[in-house]
């Protein structure tokens, strides 16, 4: 946009309308300004205005680009203090309060990246040279002149110092906003409302902060809910998040990471899918050496109502701790648990969470909950249930299970791994469990190849897979699934300063994203290849009949078990609280014309219509088999 000075007429007009300034030359406007909407301002600095700006009842104004179709109106002051890279570049001190692992914020970190910094402090070289060229980046964004973007409405605000605001963002209400980056697009716009506070921050696309939230030292993402005075330091919210009534120290939220009650605490933690009871709360300060210990909650684990852990301490992924945890464990080799404390004891028992309803409606309802609406989506996410990572960690505590049966004897209850207990009579019995999620994992793979093949091609062709896309090993870098020998790749190459850009290590993520599919068969395929005996191409038809047979059964189970605890919210004992004036007949008919019935539920009609799907594709994928 060309800029041009004030007119004599129109600095007469300014002032006419109770505006002031120092020095009007300061002032710079667009072609077509018209003075006409702009009152009661003291302009101070540099200021660029563009067209059809409206400014009302601003005591202070300084260092602001204002783009067109911007509106201020009743705002205490609004100005950029000398030269500032608008909260790019500050540090915050995730997962671990006390500190080592500190994340640099910028206005385009993802999740990834993020999650690559903060683990990866084994590896000096890479955090040191990632760091050079982030730190470039932020660099680039030094200004004394801020921005107030296109679109942008500010109302009713108290102080706005040093910060940048992409367009259009609704800013309302907020008591002080300082030192941070707004990243509102068209397509998906920041609203930030009614006595919020933040300091140091920086704020992406489509994220609504409201409520008197308080934040200091934050990164918040795309599609992020902050409110009714929650509050954060020095903590990382990626995709999707949400925050409401309680606090995070340190914390790394990875996308989906959900808390909603005021009694939760979470502290120096790593989250994704994450979904925390009420009373949630952790410790990671022993009183020795200092804040010190963290926590890691895989994807998809729940922490039940006033429940408590001691740092440090790891939950397996999809898994769900209920009590108080008073000892140091490690589950991360066992996915869909539960994590109970009994007499002072932390009990594990693997696999149990597969069957739950929660787990379940959580697997289809995060895909279609992302609220990022902007075209540019920073976070790469994988929602797959069952997925070489978790696959692998199955095996891996299927393995263990069988080790730790063939050692106990007959007279133990229990056997201990990592501080947990597992009652020794259901280490067989989970290990069958883990098996059913193997087996569908195994039919799921297959079948998606015949289903994506020509059909013409004989399913031999159909099932060929690329070898050298194998890794044994993958790694859940906050929502990405990826082969370690890729993540690991990822690292030599900003080491090599292959990569050597934000755009370069973000372009990477994304390309190797894009192998996901791909990679995922081929770790699928070694699997067949080790219980088969042959590679998935060459398997006989009687052993793909079986795949398919092994699929369809083990799904319909779960199926089942699934439907056997969505019944349980219809039983009797559910039912209490109804009717609560009358007899049997009131409560029955209370009950239903409120919660309905089992049979009509859409959960359980649902899971119905999809077994029936199942065996009828199962059927349909044998009878073409060749």
């Amino acid at each position: 946009m060309n800029y041009r000075n004030l007119t004599s007429s129109e600095i007469s007009a300014l002032e006419n309308s109770g505006c002031t300034s120092r020095d009007w030359k300061n002032i710079s406007v667009s072609e077509n300004f018209s003075p006409a909407k702009i009152r009661n301002v003291n302009f101070n600095g540099e200021v660029f205005l563009g067209e059809n700006v409206e400014i009302n009842n601003v005591f202070n104004l300084a260092g602001y680009r204002i783009e067109d179709n911007v509106a201020i109106r009743n705002v205490d002051s609004l100005s950029v203090d000398g030269e500032t890279t608008f909260g790019n570049g500050t540090k915050i001190s995730v997962l671990n309060e006390g500190g080592g692992r500190e994340l640099i914020m910028f206005d385009r970190l993802t999740s990834q990246i993020a999650y690559m910094l903060v683990t990866c402090r084994h590896d000096n070289a890479f955090v040191e040279t990632a760091e050079r060229f982030i730190h470039v980046y932020c660099e680039s964004k030094k200004s004394s002149t801020g921005l107030i973007g296109r679109g942008t409405s500010i109302s009713h605000c108290g102080i706005i110092k040093d910060v940048w605001i992409e367009g259009p963002a609704k800013i309302e209400g907020i008591s002080c906003l300082s030192t941070g980056t707004i990243l509102s697009s068209p397509e998906d716009q920041v609203k930030i409302s009614t006595g919020v506070t933040a300091k140091h921050f920086i704020i992406q696309s489509g994220t609504i902060i409201s409520d008197g939230a308080l934040i200091d030292n934050c990164f918040i993402g795309q599609g992020v809910r902050i409110g009714k005075q929650y509050s954060a330091e020095n903590s990382a919210f990626f995709s999707n998040c949400e925050g409401f009534h309680g606090e995070a120290v340190s914390i790394f939220a990875g996308p989906y990471t959900v808390t909603h009650h005021k009694s939760s605490l979470l502290i120096a933690a790593m989250f994704s899918f994450y979904n925390a009871g009420s009373g949630s709360n952790q410790s990671n300060h022993m009183y020795k050496l200092g804040p010190l210990h963290q926590g890691i909650l895989e994807r998809g684990s729940k922490t039940g109502s006033f429940s408590y852990m001691l740092w440090p301490s790891r939950v397996g992924a999809f898994s769900v701790v209920i009590g108080k945890h008073y000892t140091n464990f490690d589950a991360g080799d066992f996915p869909f648990s539960y994590i109970n404390e009994e007499d002072g004891k932390s009990l594990l028992t693997p696999a149990m969470n597969m069957f739950t309803v929660g787990t379940r409606r959580d697997s289809q309802k995060w895909p279609a909950r992302d609220r990022r609406k902007d075209p540019i989506r920073f976070d790469i996410l994988n929602f797959d249930l069952f997925n070489p990572y978790i696959i692998g960690k199955i095996i891996n505590g299927s393995n263990i299970m069988k080790e730790l049966l063939e050692k106990a004897s007959k007279e133990q209850e229990y056997v201990t791994y990592k501080g947990l207990h597992i009652k020794r009579l259901l280490l067989k019995t989970c290990g069958k469990y883990y098996e059913m999620a193997i087996k569908i994992f195994i039919g799921l793979q297959v079948i998606k190849k015949l289903e994506q093949s020509d059909k013409s091609l004989p399913a031999k062709e159909a099932l060929k897979d690329n070898p050298s896309l194998f890794c044994e090993s993958w790694v859940d870098a906050a929502g990405m699934l990826i082969p370690k020998a890729n993540y690991d790749n990822l690292i030599k190459e900003v080491k090599a300063k292959k990569i050597d850009s934000i755009d370069g290590f973000i372009t990477a993520l994304k390309e190797t994203a894009s192998e996901y599919e791909e990679s995922s068969w081929a770790w699928c395929a070694n699997l067949i290849k080790t219980r088969f005996g042959a590679e998935p191409s060459g398997l006989s038809r009687e052993q793909l009949v079986q795949i398919i047979n092994d699929w369809k059964e083990n799904s319909i189970k779960l199926n089942n078990m699934i439907l056997k605890d969505a019944e349980k919210e219809f039983d009797q004992s559910s039912k209490i609280g109804f009717g609560v004036d009358g007899g049997a007949d009131e409560r029955d008919a209370d009950f239903n014309n409120v919660r309905g019935t089992y049979a009509d539920n859409k959960f359980v009609l649902e899971l119905n219509k999809e077994s029936k799907e199942i065996t009828d594709l199962a059927e349909k994928l044998i009878g073409i088999l060749t």
